[in-house]
């Protein structure tokens, strides 16, 4: 029977009671730094292409590339932060605190933005508010104008406008920490602010604001992140972004080292934003503090206070989704009835559905092993899940460029092999058929698998391990019959975000795609780079629609489970 000896706390923890020894042991560390490994190779890569290059390749990117590609990243990072940051943040507010008419559509409605790829948003305001489209189309008949000239709107195709629209579609991963935040603080905390004599703009900035202020530089941080992964949406408004740069300096300049190079400047970028996260949790158990006393009670605004507070969570659900939904299905629409549907969209769709498939269905794979090495102490638990997660931070441009080398180097490797051997070249293994686009993705995505099960494996008591393992049954055993049934929930809501991920991520693919093979993301990309958008508006219509799933499926997981009101305690 396994043992179980004291922890210097004074419970009691298990030896060898959900310890896998031996064989399997070493079969699961194994697999375990393999991973982790595969997850590191691209980053390694990285420094041995960026070591390739001619001396003069450098300053030549110091000199031509760096300066415009670092000022507009700054400048876009800059203006999304404060975008997303304000609207997140101010609609969070309002609904956690207050109340107002629909506030309860809106708790759910300020996430839908998050089902809209950054790169279709650009792309549908582009087409929407030209001079002869719709919006101002209508704008015009409802004037009675028919010069498209009489009509002015802002131009979207610039730096500005892409800050607004990347704005637009990020703030929802402010809102929802912020929420969160908002809705854990103590009602004395507040109480006692409105005693001293502030009102409801000096209890906000005073008190809520600093408390919620860890949740919110989360949130800036992830859609940061979001912001300089994006280059669909930056390439097609004109802005020079260090992702724009590496995805130009390899195909246009054919020059690989200079991608891996400014690809490792920007590495140290996402390096220092995923400092900056974990600066602005610093004082997290600060901002919990008191989160099971009683929650604040809402405040009911005005008349006029509460048509404003409408408003203003009217308008990034309308400018953010709603607009962009409605375009979508007009053109959809319009192109179904003009020529019916277009033919590769199946294709297309089968080859994105393959392919996510694959992808989530290996990252949950070694999510679940990496999980359980883990929970079972087969290697270090916490070092190990963070290794694991740093794909997540990586940019999908960046990754690619670090998997070409290795990737090629063993495809090259195989088929000289085999030729040795008396057999004829094998040609590109990898590289060629699609499962480099594949393991970028599982690289990519992770992350979300292995934070998602770690969660689910903390709601697991090591008492079921010991009773199980108690009654005779091995290692296997308890993995199979007890883990697996009670991490259910978690690996179906993992693999559906994966799933999503990889439908919608764009840089990779367009980089490591198979020649002739065609995605959702990369048909929506080249039609717009063709300037026909409505030809792409089933496939972009498409990829909104499933990544309604997990925004409506977040939206359920993240509403409180009650709501005090001030005067009967109802939810609303």
């Amino acid at each position: 029977m396994s043992s179980v000896t004291t922890d210097p706390a004074g419970g009691y923890r298990p030896s060898s009671v959900s310890g896998i020894v031996g064989a399997s042991g070493r079969i699961l560390r194994a697999g375990a730094v393999a991973i982790v490994a595969l997850v590191l190779l691209p980053i390694a890569a990285l420094v041995f292409t960026a070591a390739q290059s001619s001396g003069d390749l450098w300053p030549h990117i110091l000199r031509n590339v760096l300066p415009v590609a670092i000022t507009d990243t700054a400048l876009l990072a800059i203006g999304v932060g404060l975008i997303a940051g304000t609207i997140g943040t101010g609609t969070a507010w309002l609904v956690a605190v207050c109340r107002f008419p629909g506030r309860g559509i809106f708790e759910w409605a300020l996430l839908l933005p998050l089902a809209i790829p950054t790169y279709i948003q650009a792309y549908v305001y582009v087409d929407a508010i030209h001079p002869l489209g719709p919006i101002p189309t209508a704008i015009r008949a409802a004037l009675g104008m028919t010069n498209p000239r009489d009509l002015w709107l802002p131009e979207v195709r610039n730096l500005p406008g892409c800050i607004v629209l990347l704005g637009l579609v990020l703030y929802p991963y402010v809102y929802l920490p912020a929420r969160a935040a908002f809705l854990v603080q103590t009602a004395s905390a507040l109480d006692a602010a409105r005693t001293l004599g502030h009102g409801a703009t000096g209890t906000f900035f005073r008190i809520a604001l600093p408390l919620a202020r860890p949740a919110i530089a989360v949130g800036v941080t992830l859609a940061l992140m979001e912001t300089v992964n994006d280059i669909g949406a930056s390439e097609f408004l004109g802005v020079q972004t260090l992702t724009l740069s590496i995805y130009s300096t390899w195909l246009n300049r054919s020059s690989l080292p200079g991608a891996a190079q400014i690809a490792l400047f920007m590495l140290l970028v996402m390096i220092a934003l995923v400092m900056l996260e974990r600066w602005g949790r610093r004082h997290i158990s600060h901002a919990n503090v008191g989160a099971r006393s009683r929650p604040p009670m809402r405040r009911q605004l005005a008349a006029g206070q509460a048509t404003l507070a409408f408003l203003a969570c009217l308008l990034p659900v309308a400018l953010g989704f709603l607009l962009p939904a409605g375009h979508l299905v007009h053109a959809a629409y319009g192109r179904y009835m003009f020529n019916g549907l277009p033919e590769t969209v199946f294709v297309e769709t089968l080859n994105t559905a393959l392919f996510a498939a694959i992808g989530t269905a290996l990252a949950l794979g070694c999510g679940l092993l990496l999980a359980i090495a883990a929970r079972t102490g087969t290697v270090r638990s916490s070092r190990l899940l963070r290794l694991a997660a740093v794909g997540y931070a990586v940019p999908g441009t960046v990754l690619a460029v670090g998997l070409l080398v290795p990737l090629a180097g063993f495809d090259n490797l195989v088929s000289s092999t085999v030729q040795s051997l008396g057999g004829t070249a094998t040609g590109l293994i990898l590289s060629g058929s699609g499962a480099a686009l594949i393991i970028a993705y599982v690289i990519r995505f992770l992350a979300i698998p292995v934070g998602a099960l770690e969660t689910g494996y903390e709601k697991v008591g090591m008492t079921f391990d010991m009773a199980a393992r108690s009654l005779g049954e091995r290692p296997g055993g308890v993995v199979r019959l007890i883990h697996l049934p009670l991490l259910r929930p978690a690996l179906g809501t993992a693999a559906l975000l994966v799933f999503v991920d990889c439908m919608k991520e764009l840089p990779a693919t367009l980089m490591l795609r198979p020649l002739n093979f065609e995605t959702l993301a990369s048909h929506v990309y080249s039609e717009a780079a063709r300037g026909s958008y409505e030809d792409g508006a089933f496939a972009a219509l498409l990829i909104v629609l499933v990544g309604l799933i997990p925004v409506i499926l977040l939206a359920r997981l993240s509403r409180p489970r009650h709501d005090q009101e001030p005067s009967s305690g109802r939810s609303r």
